[in-house]
């Protein structure tokens, strides 16, 4: 999104090349990635009913993009987003319905306490999904929504619990602290103690974790964020195996040095970019939609 703060030099030269003038040094990240007339920012809303509808439409639109993207497993993975009127409980998607098939008014509102409080309650929600979400919700009151489904990619790059390496522009969206991974399985999240570790693991900067054995976890303020980050995270994993696959045969790697990775992350991985990110893929699955969601 954003241009690489340096430039590599010449093979077989390792110094910097001279460090260029940056015309985004004052603007904000989407004014500098918008030429001309930039962007609207996030929307804001005068009404809780009017933001609540607007979250859900755009809840049912990314678990549409990710059926899409082939990010289905049965009855597994959840998205959660915290409601705008009461901070202690969030929504969620029911058990046992393709994300293909889901609209707003399919969701579940759920408490901490695992009870339905609103929402479409004709089918329960994923209780291994209810312990991480609440526990990530609870350990991070900057996070709005959380994104967590069994990918094929993650699923194999969390086989080695180890973070992406900054091997690409898009990667350094998860540089330094914004990645995590939980390094422990016990199987299905079944217990609050296990949640509240996985909760511990992602830290209060993580942006997208690698669950050992088990998948991805990607947070955000809006849910255009959160799944806009899983969509980036489950990608990087699948390129990050070519690239394994690759060096294996005697390729080397060349790495995002750190200044590049700090300066692309600081300005392509801020709230309103990652929210615009999301939107052409959400535009397309409206456009797809039949008018059941209204973004």
């Amino acid at each position: 999104m954003a241009p690489s703060a340096v430039h590599l030099a010449p093979a077989g030269n390792t110094e910097l090349l001279p460090e260029r003038h940056d015309s985004a040094k004052d603007k904000t990240p989407l004014q500098a990635i918008s030429q001309g007339v930039c962007l609207p920012g996030i929307p804001l809303f005068t009404s809780y009913d009017k933001e609540r509808a607007w979250i859900l439409n755009h809840m049912a639109g990314a678990f549409r993009v990710f059926a899409r993207k082939g990010f289905t497993e049965g009855m597994s993975g959840h998205i959660s987003v915290r409601d705008p009127e009461n901070s202690h409980a969030f929504w969620t998607n029911p058990l046992g319905r393709h994300f293909a098939l889901l609209e707003p008014s399919d969701m579940i509102l759920v408490n901490y306490e695992g009870e339905p409080i609103g929402g479409n309650t004709s089918r329960p929600a994923n209780a291994a999904g209810f312990l991480i979400h609440s526990a990530v919700h609870k350990a991070r009151p900057d996070v709005n929504a959380a994104c967590h489904t069994h990918g094929k990619a993650g699923k194999a790059w969390s086989t080695f619990a180890k973070p992406l390496e900054m091997i690409n522009q898009d990667v350094t969206y998860f540089y330094d602290e914004a990645q995590a991974v939980y390094t422990e399985f016990s199987g299905v999240v079944f217990s609050e103690e296990e949640g509240k570790r996985l909760a511990a693991a992602l830290g209060p900067k993580g942006k997208g974790m690698i669950l050992r054995n088990h998948g991805l976890l990607t947070v955000g303020g809006t849910v255009d964020e959160a799944a806009y980050l899983y969509t980036l995270m489950e990608r990087s994993c699948e390129i990050q195996l070519m690239v394994e696959a690759a060096a294996a045969n005697g390729l080397p790697k060349i790495y995002v040095n750190d200044e590049a990775a700090e300066y692309t992350f600081r300005m392509a991985s801020d709230p309103e970019s990652l929210y615009w990110e999301f939107q052409p893929d959400l535009e397309f699955e409206q456009a797809q939609s039949s008018g059941k969601l209204e973004i």
